[in-house]
């Protein structure tokens, strides 16, 4: 699928759609702004990537934030010269509310791919991320390897030793069909209980979503990963995985957070990103607490809660549950720019 009809099966049918029920009523009392920017002219210049998208960000182990990009492009333009992904730069910033800066670029001056492959080869033609982790020091990032937007070939995942100054293959490969191609795209997070919990869709912005755990020493492990699923009247590890939510799912991220776990994503059957608040990752998502976070818009008339095409919307370390800070990309399909990962905040979400 070509990336601008990707992205359009949700926005272009979805402008001036309006939430009803409790969603629009729970996000009622939040407070949402635009912080500011964090990647195009004047501020990713120097980094030779003024196109970007994703900024999934993560924790580093010497106190860092990595923000891991998709497809880049040097010039303020998809397609705009020199395509890179996934790239990633680090920001030193603790104070989220005045905003994101950058303090370095992985590969030198200019942000560099992560690994070398070439683009449009025979057998794929790009690597996105999808989620990245750290654990005991190492960081983790899975992602999707494409031969065409949403045609996932595979998935791997990839380490870090160094706060992503490098990476390497940890041998972790995952068949694109696994579970009926519902284990493409994912988020994960780490639980004070030794598991890493994953969320995971198909890269098709149409399925639900499904979880697995697996032990954090073992998550390169695919025989380690544990479904959960109901069966015979009761939800059970060791079953066969079936949806924990129906809907049309983008971009996901789950994080532990304040005591509490944390889902958010795009939600591309009602074009806005959600997100829910839950006592553990096996909590009834359909009861637990739900805010709509950013609605799309459309171009023209965006204000701070209403995003022309937008998607991702990726917990920012240091965020609470009263002061959620995420990263929100934004993609004109039709001129190609804007191109860009943007910080918003909400307050009043926990």
């Amino acid at each position: 699928m070509r990336r601008s009809t990707f992205l359009k099966t949700a926005a272009g049918t979805l402008l001036g759609t309006t939430l009803t029920g409790t969603a629009a009523q729970a996000s009622a009392a939040l407070q949402v702004n635009k912080i500011k920017d964090l990647t195009g002219p004047g501020l990713t210049d120097r980094f030779r990537m003024q196109a970007t998208d994703l900024g999934i960000p993560a924790r580093t182990p010497d106190g860092r934030t990595l923000y891991v990009f998709g497809d880049t492009f040097e010039e303020p333009r998809v397609g705009g010269g020199w395509w890179r992904s996934p790239v990633a730069l680090w920001s030193n910033t603790t104070n989220l509310d005045a905003g994101v800066t950058w303090s370095g670029a992985v590969g030198g001056a200019a942000a560099q791919q992560l690994w070398a492959y070439e683009h449009d080869n025979p057998v794929f033609s790009t690597v996105l991320p999808s989620d990245v982790i750290t654990i005991d020091g190492v960081m983790y990032l899975h992602v999707m390897v494409n031969k065409g937007l949403g045609n996932v070939v595979w998935t791997e995942i990839w380490r870090s030793g160094d706060s992503g100054r490098t990476w390497t293959h940890t041998g972790a490969k995952f068949p694109a069909d696994l579970h009926g191609g519902l284990f493409q795209l994912l988020t994960w997070g780490l639980g004070n209980d030794g598991y890493v919990y994953v969320y995971s869709t198909a890269f098709t912005r149409s399925r639900p979503i499904i979880m697995h755990r697996v032990r954090k020493d073992r998550i390169t492990d695919l025989n380690a990963y544990e479904p959960w699923g109901h069966r015979n009247g009761a939800w059970a590890w060791g079953n066969p995985p079936t949806p924990i939510l129906e809907g049309r799912f983008g971009e996901l991220c789950l994080r532990p957070l304040g005591g509490k776990w944390v889902f958010t994503w795009f939600n591309a059957a009602d074009y806005r990103i959600d997100g829910i608040i839950m006592d553990r990752p096996t909590s009834n998502l359909y009861t637990a607490r739900r805010s709509t976070l950013l609605w799309g818009g459309s171009w023209g008339a965006e204000d701070d809660t209403h995003v022309a095409q937008l998607y991702g919307g990726y917990i920012i370390p240091g965020s609470t549950l009263d002061s959620l800070h995420l990263s929100v990309s934004q993609w004109n399909t039709t001129t190609n720019w804007p191109y860009r990962v943007m910080q918003f905040r909400v307050r009043g979400f926990g």
